[in-house]
């Protein structure tokens, strides 16, 4: 996979891309990341890249000629015919969709991904309007810039890509993934799924810890109560964090007696 950011502040990103599966999916060559200064495609001697906004308000807008010039210069796709190159140009604003589990899987999917750093008050609406293909922000509330977001992304994405993690089998079994391994009674490895909730509790050794200790269960060897009570978990742990993702799973009618006891 390739990914490109562009940035007014490229030295961001020397920490999130120097560490753990970042660093080692780029060292394999399973993902190639460059960072492009915005800066750099801004022609008037203080390499300008934002301007007031139209009809008054407060703050500076990002302009789009350095934008466009810059995107155009790395010879992504029209938007029309990146479906087929499998090319996606991102906006990171406040105002897109929320990023979540299931879009990090439709960008892991693609061969390339270009993220675009809003910045200030915001960016020409014509860059999200005729640009880019989408426009993604990481949650509900306001950041300085879009680096931070471009950061949560790549570290999202390139961890999905395979080869990227030891166990690629680790990335179906957490927290909002909706794969699901039928149950063969192959022992806990095929029970760990999430189904789309929250992931279930994880304890390891020592098995007491200042008289803390970790549920029997765990330690039995009983592969299908182990299941049980990691579905069980899961399932209270989600309806006290998260219950809204109860709404977008389809509950089997186990599940629904695990939630009738709590």
């Amino acid at each position: 996979m390739k990914i490109d950011i562009v940035t007014i502040f490229p030295d961001f990103f020397r920490g999130p891309l120097d560490h753990g599966i970042i660093r080692r999916a780029r060292e394999a060559g399973l993902a190639t990341i460059e960072v492009h200064d915005l800066r750099a495609f801004a022609h008037d001697r203080h390499k300008t890249v934002d301007d007031r906004p139209f009809g008054g308000g407060e703050g500076m807008v990002l302009k789009p000629e350095p934008i466009f010039e810059c995107i155009e210069g790395l010879k992504v796709a029209p938007r029309e015919g990146r479906i087929e190159s499998r090319e996606s140009v991102v906006l990171l604003s406040a105002q897109g969709k929320r990023f979540d589990q299931s879009v990090a899987n439709e960008l892991a999917a693609l061969e390339r991904i270009v993220l675009i750093c809003g910045r200030y008050e915001g960016v020409d609406e014509r860059v999200g309007q005729y640009l880019a293909d989408r426009e993604l922000s990481i949650g509900d509330y306001v950041l300085s810039g879009g680096e931070l977001g471009a950061a949560v992304i790549v570290d999202c994405v390139t961890r999905l890509i395979p080869g990227a993690v030891g166990n690629q089998a680790s990335t179906q079994q957490e927290s909002f993934t909706t794969f699901s391994p039928t149950h063969a009674g192959d022992g806990p490895s095929s029970t760990c799924a999430s189904g789309g909730l929250l992931d279930y509790p994880h304890y390891t050794r020592p098995a007491d810890f200042r008289g803390i200790t970790v549920p029997e269960v765990l330690a039995s060897g009983n592969h299908e109560e182990i299941r049980r009570w990691r579905r069980r978990t899961a399932l209270e742990k989600t309806l006290r964090n998260r219950p809204d993702l109860l709404n977008q799973v389809v509950l089997s009618d186990e599940d629904k007696k695990l939630l009738g006891g709590f």
